[in-house]
């Protein structure tokens, strides 16, 4: 059974009309934190939601933070590696978990201590630590078992992820924009975590809509210049995509 999301704002912040082009169908998913298993049922939904709607040139992009936190992180950079060697067209953009994943994966101790702070103890447990071990080595231990476990075609996978994505009358970035910087300009590190300037911004961005994750609502986090789609499936149960096609709108979402 297709579950459909809706956010009711009143029509001053409903994000206007805007379009992905003609004969174009794009799908957004949010932020999945490890949870494969949601991944999976949402994967399923869009399947089944793009059969209904027949024929059309199909995207499909992840908007970052696919790991830390829950589970089964490694088994979502497999997944993902596998849809990306399909031969689907599937975009991916780069979260600051990412980030801070692949300086640790690469012998940063500093930054691998702040990783184990925001969800990087269930990521590599994922790829075979044991708790035991996890709680026993220092730092330089833990840095070294990075170094020799995860897999180097995972952290190739994640280097090769995109800053931001621009289609029609949409921008996909992870975490936001930062306003009065044109497009070009943009800082890859504002794109991955900026928060509040982005969020408290009402003014529109050049006719653009922001579709973004980082942040978590309950429900979609829809306004007139942006719409958030992370509705934090790693504790919720509920992973978020975001349908495109023509002009049309909606939202599809798993629970538990």
């Amino acid at each position: 059974m297709l579950k459909y999301l809706t956010r009711r704002k009143s029509p001053e912040e409903s994000a206007p009309v805007a379009s992905v082009g003609e004969g174009r169908r794009v799908y957004a998913i949010g932020d999945i934190h490890g949870r494969l298993d949601l991944l999976d049922a949402l994967l399923e939904r869009i399947h089944a939601d793009s059969v209904v709607r027949g024929e059309a040139e199909s995207h499909l992009i992840f908007l970052g933070d696919l790991i830390d936190r829950g589970p089964d992180s490694a088994g979502v950079v497999r997944r993902a590696r596998t849809l990306a060697a399909g031969g689907r067209a599937i975009r991916f953009l780069k979260g600051n978990h990412e980030e801070v994943f692949l300086d640790a994966a690469r012998g940063d101790l500093q930054t691998l201590r702040f990783f184990t702070r925001i969800g990087g103890r269930e990521t590599l447990l994922s790829y075979g630590l044991s708790a035991d071990d996890f709680d026993r080595f220092d730092i330089e231990e833990l840095g070294d078992w990075m170094l020799n476990h995860v897999p180097r075609a995972d952290v190739d996978f994640l280097e090769d992820f995109e800053d931001m994505i621009e289609i029609g009358d949409y921008i996909f970035v992870h975490a936001g924009i930062r306003p009065k910087v044109p497009l070009t300009e943009q800082n890859p590190t504002d794109l991955r975590w900026i928060r509040e300037e982005f969020l408290s911004w009402r003014q529109p961005y050049g006719g653009k809509i922001i579709v973004h994750g980082h942040t978590i609502t309950q429900d979609v986090d829809e306004h007139s210049n942006r719409i958030g789609i992370d509705t934090g499936a790693f504790h919720s149960g509920r992973l978020t995509a975001i349908g495109l096609e023509g002009m049309e709108r909606w939202y599809l979402s798993t629970a538990d």
